[in-house]
């Protein structure tokens, strides 16, 4: 089991930027994919991007394409989502998710990944 500890969350305007932390202890990324994942007030929980450990590929939500890069550092076994452009509608809790052996075109599905973080607030205003 991987443990998941987010940080970098906080109050920003709209248009800055944050970069957000996942740290991994217990068992360290070494295959599969590390995602982030948010959900707002009275709506569903929404996939943002993911990267796979072993070869960096990355995917991405419409929603957060060109402003949002996700990013790992295996030294440091991190992942990071680093946000610009920061939009009202970027305000949620965001979660880190780790799973195992996920394929490129499972990475968006939630249901793949094992391990979770607790999350991190976001709030933009405008």
């Amino acid at each position: 089991q991987v443990q998941l500890v987010e940080s970098g969350g906080g109050l920003v305007q709209a248009g800055g930027s944050l970069r957000l932390s996942c740290a991994a202890s217990g068992r360290t990324f070494r295959s599969g994919a590390t995602g982030w994942f948010r959900q707002a007030p009275g709506k569903e929980q929404e996939f943002v991007a993911a990267v796979r450990w072993s070869d960096g590929v990355t995917v991405n939500s419409d929603s957060v394409k060109g402003r949002f890069t996700i990013s790992r550092d295996n030294a440091k076994n991190t992942v990071y989502l680093q946000m610009n452009s920061l939009k009202p509608e970027d305000t949620a809790v965001y979660y880190c998710a780790a799973g195992p052996g996920i394929s490129a075109g499972n990475m968006g599905r939630p249901i793949f990944y094992d391990d979770w973080g607790q999350g991190t607030q976001v709030t933009v205003s405008s």
